[in-house]
């Protein structure tokens, strides 16, 4: 399975948990689990990504973190946390291993390893939903955007991004217009080709050089917790 966090726990870990597991696809804006809702299962991606956006009253809506095939979404769940704190949407279709919330608990009570793991995950996930509250706050649109589909292209695995216009802007928390001015000016350096909600990423290397610092700083805050950086 093509989970970093699955492929990091040990043949018994592993096996005791391989009962409770299920690939399963998942499209492009299935909503896994609702804020203040229960979460009746653990998910982790394969090739799917997933984003974990606050909502507002107003109906406005903005990303707090990003996980793809480095961790694990709900985990808090198996953690006594069963109330979700923010929306999870699969931002990407692909495969999803769906896991059984109480087996996952009682697998990670019967390995310490199996649950320092999963508190460690929950901390990157904190740690990542704190930088994009910093990031939102103090850099400019165009390293904002250059920062997520960097990352979004970090865990889907592929340059090309499946992405409308009106989607960038809301896991931002900016107008349709703002995305619309910097994908042009992107465009226009060579940096992505975008048309018809396709973000076609040309020149990596040029769009981390424009990426604020959060891209690298979150990738350091995986290697520190978990050992990768993915």
């Amino acid at each position: 399975m093509k989970n970093l966090l699955l492929g990091q726990l040990s043949e018994e870990d592993f096996n005791r948990l391989e009962p409770y597991l299920k690939i399963t696809p998942f499209k492009q804006h299935s909503v896994l689990f609702e804020a203040e809702q229960e979460i009746k299962h653990v998910y982790f991606p394969t090739s799917g990504v997933v984003s974990l956006v606050m909502t507002l009253e107003s109906g406005e809506s903005v990303e707090a973190a990003m996980v793809g095939s480095d961790g694990v979404v709900g985990a808090s769940a198996a953690l006594d946390g069963r109330i979700s704190l923010s929306r999870g949407i699969v931002q990407l279709s692909g495969e999803i291993v769906v896991c059984n919330i109480d087996g996952l608990k009682s697998a990670a009570l019967q390995s310490p390893k199996l649950l320092s793991l999963l508190i460690r995950h929950e901390q990157t996930v904190y740690a990542q939903a704190q930088q994009s509250a910093a990031c939102f706050a103090s850099h400019h649109v165009q390293a904002r955007l250059c920062r997520w589909l960097l990352r979004a292209r970090d865990l889907s695995g592929t340059d090309t991004l499946l992405f409308t216009q009106d989607y960038l802007a809301e896991m931002l928390g900016v107008r349709r217009s703002s995305v619309t001015v910097v994908a042009h000016t992107l465009q226009a350096a060579g940096l992505i080709k975008y048309a018809r909600g396709k973000i076609q990423i040309v020149d990596a290397e040029a769009l981390q050089d424009g990426a604020c610092e959060c891209y690298g700083t979150v990738k350091r805050y995986y290697a520190r917790l978990l050992g990768s950086a993915k």
